[in-house]
């Protein structure tokens, strides 16, 4: 044989081993402590996408930078953060509940000899999407509320001190029911974002080991996680607008009635208003989930011995 094709079949090999690894099950609640861990870098981007979606149509519009600028010059820079203890919640409970399920399920489903075809990874994501939509909607909630909070004329604030003020303040003065409210949209949302996510990501980072010389390191992650936040930022545009609306609303509207006010007053261009920032804030947020996922499966591989 010669030295070429020596360095072929060494790089086959390689390339085998970063792509049929041995199925190794991890603790359920990676994907929470990761996701979690990107928010603390990502709330600001993801205060400011709220903010955007829900600017009326009358008096000046900012664009995203106009409306950084606005909030750190009103509420300070730490005005950036606000909500953030909501934001920390909702990714224990959303996230923990889709990656943790989906995890199982794909663990279920995969073996040494075959991996989950392209369907059935999205089967697998909306169902786990769906359940995370509805575990989380509490927290998505008060995470909407506190981050607009500030936005709102001063009688209609509600001024939680910390999500747990929050959380006990909406049973008493509202209901249990209340932080319920637009689960539907926002599960819908999460099967879309989970299936844009955790589905493509696969996908993608399959390809690129498969297609690719690249290996399984941070150059794979940091580029199969960009191009699923770019297809998660697409895919959940008009429905995270709708889910902002209904959860920051003072007033008892129906979805449709909403999306038909919607329409009228802004035309189609609302599917995708605050795209940019959705995307700005989506694209690290996502990239930095999986990485730091990526990383939490490697240091638990290390420790256990299964490197």
């Amino acid at each position: 044989m010669s030295a070429l094709e020596k360095q072929a079949s060494v790089s086959e090999l390689w390339k085998s081993n970063d792509v049929k690894t041995t199925a190794i099950h991890y603790p359920f609640w990676f994907g929470g402590s990761a996701s979690c861990a990107a928010a603390c870098f990502t709330h600001p981007l993801d205060l400011v996408k709220v903010r955007l979606q829900m600017q009326g149509t009358q008096g000046a519009r900012l664009n995203m930078f106009q409306m950084f600028a606005h909030v750190a010059k009103t509420d300070g820079i730490m005005g950036l953060y606000r909500g953030l203890s909501a934001a920390q919640l909702r990714q224990l409970t959303y996230s923990t509940t889709r990656f943790g399920v989906y995890e199982a399920l794909k663990d279920r489903f995969t073996t040494a000899e075959t991996k989950p075809s392209f369907l059935t990874l999205i089967a697998m994501s909306s169902v786990s999407g769906f359940l995370g939509g509805v575990v989380g909607n509490p927290g998505d909630i008060l995470n909407v509320r506190m981050q607009h909070d500030a936005a709102l004329p001063l009688e209609q604030r509600r001024k939680y001190k910390h999500v747990f003020d929050g959380l006990i303040r909406t049973t008493r003065e509202e209901g249990v029911g209340r932080l319920w409210r637009g689960v539907w949209p926002n599960s819908s949302r999460a099967v879309l974002m989970t299936v844009g996510q955790l589905a493509s990501y696969d996908v993608f980072k399959r390809m690129l080991l498969e297609k690719t010389p690249l290996k399984d390191n941070l150059t794979t992650h940091f580029t199969a996680s960009f191009l699923a936040g770019f297809v998660a930022t697409t895919m959940c545009s008009p429905v995270d607008v709708i889910k902002t609306k209904v959860m920051s609303s003072t007033e008892h509207k129906s979805i449709m009635k909403i999306v038909t006010d919607t329409t009228r007053t802004e035309g189609l261009r609302w599917m995708f208003k605050g795209f940019v920032p959705s995307f700005i804030r989506m694209g690290p947020h996502t990239i930095l989930t999986f990485v730091f996922l990526e990383q939490h499966k490697k240091i638990y591989r290390k420790v256990k011995g299964l490197d």
